[in-house]
C-alpha cells in the first residue's frame, strides 16, 4: 500500500500507465531491443534518400568551386574573381576533402550527404536513449516510472521525418542539408550527455560554419550549456573561446578574402529583410499537403499531459536541478521555432520544404524516440498512422514541377527535365535549349577566342576565354571551363549582379536580374549586341569606375596584397549593405554624380 502511494505522488501517469513493459526483461534483450530502436529511423532513412538520390543545380554550385580549390584558384568559383558562392562552408571543405581522393566530386556530395543524413537519425536515436536514461530528468520528462530510463523506446517524432517526401529527398541532392542534420543531431547528443566538456563546445560552435543561419542554435545550445553546466567564469570564458575560435577565425578570412560579411547567396536573396506574408505561404507550403498539424497536436497533447503530471512529482520545477537538467529538452524546441520564424521571416525558398528541415528535426529531438508509457503509445500509434498515409498518398499538387507560388518540387523538376529518375551530372535531355547553350560554350571553348555568350547570343571580344551568362548557374559552371567565367544576372556568384537592387516580391530566391547592359560593359565586349542600347552600356561602362562600384571590383579581382586584404577586412561591413540601382543612368548619377 505504502509502494502504491508513492508512485502516485511521484509520477501520476507512469501510474496510469502501470510498470514498463521492459521493466522484467533481461538487461541484455532490453539493451538489443533500444539499439535497434535508435538504428531503425537511420536505416529507414538511408534507404528512402537512396531510392530518391539526385544531384540539384545548387549542388554543382558548391561542385565547381571545389574543382576550382583542387585546380589550384582558390575557393572561388571563377578564376580570378573572388566571391563565395558556397552558402555551407564546412560543407564545401568536406567535399574538397573528397575530391582530394580523386573521386568524382558529384558523386561525394549525392552519396556524403546520404551518410550524414543517416548518421544524423543515428545520432538523433542515441541522443534520444541518452535523454530518457538523465535519471536527474523530472520523470514528466523521461516519460514515466523509475525504470523509464531502461524501458522500451519507440518512434514517435522520428516517424515524422521519415514520412515526409522532402526528407527523402534532401537526404542527397548535393547541398549541405545532410551535414545540417548530422550536426544538429550530434551537438544536441554532446549536449545530453558532456555538457561539461570542453569538446562540446567546440561542436556546438560550428553551426555558422554549417549554415550562417543556424548561428541561432549555436546560440540556443551554448546558453542552454551554460545553464546545465554552469562552470565557473573562468570555465565559461574557455568555453565561449573554444566554441567561436573556428567561426570566428574564418570570419575574419571570409571579411579579408571575399570582402564580404557573409556568402554572396545571404547578399543576393538579402537574407536580413523581411517578407512575412511570403513566409507564410512557404509554411503553409510545407504544412498543409502532409497535415502536418495531425501528429503535432498528439504530440503536443501528450507532453502538455506529462508536463501536468511532472507538477505534482516529487521534485519541484522550482529545484534549481529540474531547471539545469530541463535544458537539453527546451534548447532544440526553442532553436528549431527561432529557426522557423527566420524563414518565415526572409520569405522561405523556393525549394519546397527544404529550409523548414533544420528546424523541424530541431523541435522532434526531444521526442524522436518516446517511453513506451500508455500516454506516449498511443500518441505513437495516431503519428504511426499518420505516417503511413503521409508517406503513402500525400504529394505537393504540383508534384515534379514549379507551382503557382514559384516554390519547386525540386528533385521532380530535375528528374522529369533531364529524363533519369536519378539525375547526377545534368545533361538535361527533356531541355532543347540547355543542351544548346552548352554546345555553344563547348564550341566557343575549342576556338580559344574570347567570347561572350548572352544566354545563347555570342559577343564578339571581352576578357580572355568564354563566358557564358546563364540563369541554372550550377549547370553552366559544369560546362564553362575553369579558366573561364560562368555568370548569373541573378548573383549567387557574381558580386555585381548580388550588389544590384532587386525586384520586389519576384520569385523567392530568384528576385534579382542584372540587365544586360551591365554585363556588356564589366566584361569590356568590344560589340553592342542588337536589342541594347549603346548609351546604357556607356552609362554602366562609367559607374563601374565610380566610387562604391570601383571598390566593390577592386575589392574581389584586384591581387590580394596585404594592404587589400586589410582595406577588405575593414570595408565588409559598408560593402555588404552596398546596393546600387540596376538602370545604368542612373546608377552613373547616384555614384558618379553627374
Amino acid at each position: 500500500m505504502t509502494t502504491s502511494a508513492h508512485t502516485s505522488v511521484r509520477d501520476p501517469e507512469a501510474a496510469v500507465a502501470g510498470p514498463s513493459p521492459g521493466a522484467g526483461a533481461p538487461d541484455g534483450w532490453r539493451n538489443r531491443v533500444r539499439l535497434g530502436a535508435c538504428l531503425l529511423p537511420a536505416l529507414v532513412i538511408g534507404f528512402a534518400g537512396f531510392q530518391r538520390r539526385w544531384m540539384s543545380d545548387d549542388g554543382h554550385i558548391y561542385v565547381r568551386t571545389v574543382r576550382q580549390v583542387l585546380a589550384g584558384h582558390g575557393p572561388v568559383f571563377n578564376a580570378g574573381e573572388r566571391a563565395e558562392s558556397s552558402t555551407g562552408t564546412l560543407w564545401q571543405w568536406l567535399l574538397v576533402a573528397g575530391g582530394a581522393t580523386g573521386a568524382d566530386v558529384a558523386t561525394v556530395a549525392m552519396y556524403g550527404g546520404l551518410l550524414f543524413t543517416a548518421v544524423g537519425f543515428a545520432l538523433a536515436g542515441a541522443g534520444a536513449m541518452r535523454l530518457r536514461q538523465h535519471q536527474h530528468l523530472p520523470l514528466s520528462l523521461r516519460g514515466g516510472g523509475e525504470s523509464a530510463g531502461r524501458g522500451l523506446l519507440v518512434p514517435c517524432g522520428a516517424l515524422v521525418l521519415l514520412a515526409l517526401p522532402p526528407v527523402w529527398d534532401f537526404a542527397t541532392s548535393g547541398l549541405e542539408t545532410g551535414l545540417a542534420t548530422c550536426w544538429i543531431a550530434g551537438a544536441w547528443l554532446a549536449l545530453v550527455a558532456r555538457p561539461r566538456s570542453l569538446v562540446t563546445c567546440a561542436v556546438l560552435g560550428l553551426g555558422p560554419l554549417v549554415r550562417p543561419d543556424l548561428t541561432l542554435v549555436s546560440v540556443v545550445f551554448l546558453a542552454a550549456q551554460w545553464v546545465t553546466a554552469r562552470p565557473s567564469w573562468r570555465g565559461a570564458l574557455a568555453g565561449a573561446g573554444v566554441a567561436g575560435a573556428l567561426p570566428v577565425a574564418y570570419e575574419i578570412f571570409r571579411m579579408g578574402y571575399y570582402g564580404h560579411l557573409v556568402p554572396l547567396p545571404g547578399i543576393t536573396k538579402e537574407a536580413s529583410r523581411s517578407l512575412w506574408g511570403r513566409g507564410f505561404d512557404y509554411l503553409r507550403d510545407f504544412t498543409e499537403p502532409y497535415a502536418l498539424w495531425v501528429p503535432v497536436v498528439a504530440m503536443v497533447s501528450v507532453g502538455a499531459v506529462a508536463a501536468h503530471a511532472g507538477r505534482f512529482g516529487v521534485r519541484q520545477v522550482r529545484d534549481p536541478g529540474v531547471t539545469r537538467d530541463s535544458a537539453p529538452v527546451v534548447a532544440p524546441v526553442l532553436a528549431g521555432a527561432l529557426c522557423w520564424l527566420y524563414v518565415i521571416k526572409v520569405g522561405g525558398d523556393f525549394m519546397h520544404g527544404r529550409m523548414f528541415l533544420p528546424g523541424l528535426l530541431l523541435m522532434l529531438l526531444p521526442v524522436f524516440l518516446v517511453p513506451l508509457t500508455r500516454a506516449w503509445g498511443v500518441a505513437a500509434v495516431v503519428v504511426g498512422v499518420w505516417a503511413v498515409a503521409c508517406a503513402g498518398m500525400w504529394r505537393v499538387p504540383y508534384e515534379g514541377r514549379i507551382g503557382a507560388g514559384g516554390i519547386a518540387d525540386e528533385r521532380g523538376v530535375y528528374v522529369r527535365q533531364n529524363a533519369a529518375p536519378h539525375p547526377l551530372h545534368h545533361d538535361f535531355a527533356g531541355q532543347p535549349g540547355n543542351r544548346a547553350y552548352a554546345a555553344l560554350v563547348r564550341e566557343r571553348a575549342r576556338s580559344g577566342a574570347p567570347a561572350l555568350l548572352l544566354a545563347q547570343t555570342p559577343v564578339a571580344g571581352g576578357v580572355p576565354g568564354v563566358t557564358g551568362v546563364y540563369n541554372t548557374l550550377g549547370f553552366s559552371g559544369s560546362v564553362v571551363p575553369l579558366s573561364g567565367a560562368a555568370l548569373d544576372p541573378i548573383g549567387l556568384a557574381y558580386p555585381l549582379a548580388a550588389h544590384s537592387e532587386g525586384l520586389v516580391n519576384g520569385r523567392v530566391g530568384h528576385d534579382k536580374r542584372l540587365p544586360d547592359e551591365w554585363i556588356v560593359a564589366e566584361r569590356g565586349a568590344a560589340d553592342v549586341p542588337e536589342g541594347l542600347d549603346p548609351a546604357r552600356v556607356e552609362a554602366a561602362r562609367r559607374a563601374l569606375r565610380c566610387g562604391p562600384l570601383a571598390e566593390l571590383r577592386a575589392a574581389t579581382r584586384a591581387p590580394l596584397t596585404v594592404g587589400r586584404f586589410w582595406r577588405n577586412l575593414t570595408g565588409s561591413v559598408e560593402r555588404t549593405s552596398f546596393r546600387f540601382p540596376t538602370d545604368p543612368v542612373r546608377a552613373e548619377k547616384e555614384l558618379c554624380g553627374r
